[in-house]
């Protein structure tokens, strides 16, 4: 399993939390989709936390977030690594 680590800037939460669902609808349907988790850690920043079941469908998940229209929320880095463990 591939994990991929996306770190976000949102300047208005609740504009970002609105487009969350249509954002948990299209990972969870992509090939390959595990689990994920999107994590606000200040009303500015966030965590999401996708693991696919390999490289290559983590990376599929990259493309699209590096091809996707500027929204409630910025992108400021997104790394793809192997799972090592999970529960």
């Amino acid at each position: 399993m591939h994990a991929v680590v996306i770190k976000v800037s949102m300047e208005d939460q609740t504009a970002a939390q609105a487009q969350l669902s249509e954002v948990v609808k299209r990972v969870s349907a992509m090939p390959g989709f595990v689990t994920a988790s999107w994590v606000a850690l200040s009303p500015n920043t966030g965590t999401a936390i996708h693991v696919f079941d390999s490289e290559a469908t983590a990376q599929a998940l990259v493309a699209q977030v590096e091809s996707a229209p500027a929204g409630a929320v910025t992108t400021d880095s997104i790394e793809v690594g192997r799972v090592i463990a999970h529960v």
